[in-house]
């Protein structure tokens, strides 16, 4: 019996030295060779990343996050940041990854690596459910009344043609979207001009009241994800899972839950 303990005691001071060995080589173990994935966004970005009743971060590109990092194996953290600071967060390490509706641009590119456009970013046309608008084309808002948000990229597409702009009858700008498809509801209105993703998310959630025509209003941007300049590992991998969410059909039904409409860029 003395021996036999003699042996086990011996045995599990081996495994301990041994163990203790394995953990000041520097060699990775199972437990932390996927290290947590810290995502940057704005939590007030409807219906892209958002914070609900619950106090929660939920969103169309939460969703498309989560999705691709449990492909990866990998924790994932969403982390609120000043949205002016979104570059500044990412050179530091603060955050890894920037998802959140964010167009690409030249001027980003030149300190962002971008993931490959998954969504087309345009500015459209909405008008009241169940009636005939008789627009068919841009040139077709003239002598309607037309609203979109001050300060918005649809404000800005209107306003740089000024061919457009002067043809409507009346033109509107309010402080949200909200108040325009209001008042496009109760006939103030004739169309709004309004951000694709916005627009659609509002009709899903009121489908007898509006719906949006398939027209664009000015130049189309794209979305991406945007990851540190020399981050080149962590950009081709979760490429790679978004690659495959796209292929299974699993963005298509990401999508049509938050916008009732499959918006994602197909390959």
């Amino acid at each position: 019996m003395k021996m036999k303990k003699l042996f086990f005691t011996a045995g599990l001071m081996l495994s301990m030295l041994l163990t203790g060995c394995g953990e000041n080589s520097g060699t990775p173990t199972a437990t932390n060779q996927t290290e947590k994935i810290v995502i940057g966004l704005d939590d007030e970005y409807a219906p892209m990343g958002f914070k609900d009743e619950n106090n929660q971060i939920v969103g169309f590109d939460v969703d498309l996050a989560k999705e691709a990092t449990k492909r990866l194996g990998s924790e994932v953290e969403f982390k609120a940041i000043d949205w002016s600071s979104k570059e500044a967060e990412i050179q530091s390490g603060r955050i890894q990854i920037i998802w959140n509706g964010l167009d690409i641009t030249p001027e980003r590119q030149e300190n962002l690596l971008f993931s490959d456009p998954y969504m087309d970013n345009r500015q459209i046309i909405f008008v009241r459910a169940g009636e005939d608008s008789g627009i068919a084309a841009e040139t077709d808002l003239a002598d309607k009344a037309v609203g979109t948000q001050a300060g918005s990229t649809g404000e800005s597409n209107i306003t740089a043609n000024a061919d457009l702009r002067n043809s409507f009858k009346e033109f509107k700008t309010y402080g949200d979207y909200v108040s325009a498809f209001m008042d496009l509801e109760n006939g103030r209105l004739d169309a709004v001009v309004c951000d694709e993703i916005v627009g659609r998310y509002y009709i899903a959630k009121h489908p007898d009241k509006l719906q949006a025509l398939d027209i664009t209003v000015g130049p189309i941007s794209q979305f991406g994800i945007a990851f540190k300049k020399d981050n080149t590992e962590l950009r081709d991998k979760v490429q790679k899972a978004f690659d495959e969410i796209v292929a299974d059909g699993t963005a298509t039904k990401i999508s049509e839950k938050w916008f009732g409409a499959d918006l994602i860029k197909k390959k």
